[in-house]
């Protein structure tokens, strides 16, 4: 946390992340557009928010993109931020708020943690049910992996494995997994105490895409970072797997109980609702 408020502390660097905020995924030559500062100096200035885990890079092709890495404030948030009153944490949820908020027109979510374990064990914990059931909630996911394969979810041990209609888009061991996401059920609509008519206005949002990236990260840990986009504009989904929606922890949540189980062999104990709901 030290390094998050270090770097936030240099205005030229509150700016970059400002433009993120507006575009999220962009590259060190768009970044640098409309700047008057060298683009030595807007290089150095994202090693450091880099460093402080409040940006994150993807490789797509020869293009290094840059987004907005939610981790660090949702840590501060989750772990420090209760420990003030509202009054001196008015700066910090600010910032919080800031950051997590996405453009109308192209949402995206990326979250980069580092986990201690293996590419090949942390590629177990995202498709083996037996893992999966211990830190989504109950839930296993039930896939042969293969591209094009139904991605299922059995909500009880004996239970029949549902379709959502999520299917396997990219499956590389070890290294990169990506599956088309859910649309909203009716069980949603009863958790967030939506109407039938909000139910039906939020079917109508476009399907979206998670992918999760492993890359070796020093001798025993790994870099996992987790892309979720192709929402509609203003998309209620986002809003909900960003953590956004009171009732939802979201991939933040989710994926801190995957850091916990794989680092510990237990995942985070489930929050009470009231807990939940904040």
């Amino acid at each position: 946390m030290d390094e998050a408020f270090r770097a936030l502390a240099d205005p030229s660097r509150r700016r970059l992340l400002d433009r993120l905020n507006e575009r999220n995924g962009q590259t060190l030559r768009e970044l640098c557009d409309g700047l008057a500062t060298t683009r030595q100096a807007v290089s150095k200035h994202l090693s450091v928010l880099e460093a402080a885990e409040l940006v994150t890079t993807v490789r797509r092709g020869r293009e290094k993109l840059h987004y907005l890495n939610a981790a660090p404030i949702t840590a501060i948030a989750d772990r420090w931020l209760s420990r003030y009153d509202h009054q001196r944490a008015t700066a910090l949820a600010d910032l919080r708020t800031a950051l997590e908020h996405q453009p109308m027109e192209s949402p995206t979510f990326v979250y980069t943690t580092y986990i201690t374990t293996t590419p090949q064990r942390l590629w177990a914990a995202l498709i083996e049910p037996a893992f999966t059931r211990r830190y989504w909630g109950g839930v296993a996911l039930v896939s042969d992996w293969q591209v094009g394969s139904p991605v299922l979810w059995q909500d009880a041990p004996d239970g029949e494995p549902r379709d959502l209609g999520q299917r396997v888009l990219v499956a590389e061991p070890h290294r990169r997994l990506s599956y088309s996401w859910h649309g909203f059920q009716p069980e949603h609509a009863e958790h967030f105490g939506w109407s039938a008519e909000e139910l039906a206005a939020r079917l109508d949002e476009r399907r979206s895409t998670v992918t999760f990236e492993i890359e070796p990260h020093g001798p025993s840990a790994v870099r996992l970072t987790v892309i979720h986009d192709g929402f509609s504009p203003d998309s209620e989904m986002h809003r909900a797997i960003s953590g956004q929606l009171d009732g939802s922890g979201g991939w933040p949540e989710l994926l801190a109980s995957l850091k916990t189980l794989v680092e510990t062999g237990e995942p985070m104990p489930e929050p009470a609702p009231a807990e939940r709901a904040g």
